[in-house]
């Protein structure tokens, strides 16, 4: 069995002497796994690093079961750009322990993802810019995986505008307005994830990474039983310090 696609990088692990077993996030298969003869030489494991994108041929017996990659080109090398930016690798780094955390191998699910994912990654040298778009692509991730938020309308009253809070149970939006007595339990939501022109003000990318942290520890990786990747924890910890 044989097929080619495209694949964002999301790690690698040694397999024999020279050997790397590469998982990525493709365009059109989702998660996959491959073994890369030779993939772990000096010369060549730059390419393989966390975050590129890869033009690559997959050849093995069974879909299901490990096969080996060709590698044709390197698509995108955005890891070598980022050297001098820590909170962008730190993005990186969280970005694909999320995705491989969260994608089973081969789930569908995942080809959703490669376009944003991929949009993201291309920001990452614009820092007034991609902390927004993350906070954005963890709401995505947590849609795509079939836990997204309901942030239509008020879950009190059916009003779709003055959104400001979500419950942390329902992962339904309300109005704060109506829902004082219990305000101080539910999760603020910053406009800028209800409007696309709304601008991002002082306090809401730590706002969005609360919302989304929450239902993605509490609803994705809860029901899989796994906890959330260290590498979210530390890029949250970078962001609210640059901040």
């Amino acid at each position: 069995m044989n097929w080619s696609d495209d694949g964002i990088v999301l790690g690698g692990r040694r397999f024999g002497e020279g050997g790397l077993i590469l998982d990525v996030l493709t365009a059109g298969r989702g998660r996959r796994s491959g073994l890369v003869y030779g993939g772990a030489s000096r010369k060549r494991r730059g390419q393989y690093d966390a975050g590129n994108t890869l033009a690559l041929s997959w050849s093995g017996r069974l879909d299901d079961q490990l096969g080996r990659f060709d590698v044709a080109e390197a698509r995108r090398e955005r890891a070598s750009r980022l050297l001098d930016d820590a909170a962008a690798l730190s993005a990186v780094a969280s970005i694909t322990a999320l995705l491989r955390a969260g994608l089973n191998e081969g789930d569908a699910a995942g080809s959703n993802l490669f376009e944003a994912t991929s949009l993201l990654l291309d920001e990452l040298g614009n820092p007034d810019i991609w902390p927004a778009l993350y906070v954005r692509w963890e709401l995505g991730l947590l849609s795509a995986l079939g836990f997204g938020l309901d942030l239509e309308e008020c879950a009190i009253s059916g009003a779709n505008d003055g959104l400001t809070h979500v419950s942390p149970r329902t992962g339904r939006a309300v109005r704060g307005s109506e829902a004082e007595d219990y305000i101080d339990r539910l999760l603020a939501i910053p406009d800028f994830l209800l409007r696309s022109d709304a601008a991002v003000m002082p306090g809401d990318i730590a706002a969005g990474l609360k919302l989304t942290g929450h239902f993605i520890e509490n609803r994705l990786f809860a029901s899989v039983h796994r906890g959330m990747p260290p590498e979210r924890a530390r890029l949250v910890l970078r962001l609210l310090t640059k901040t």
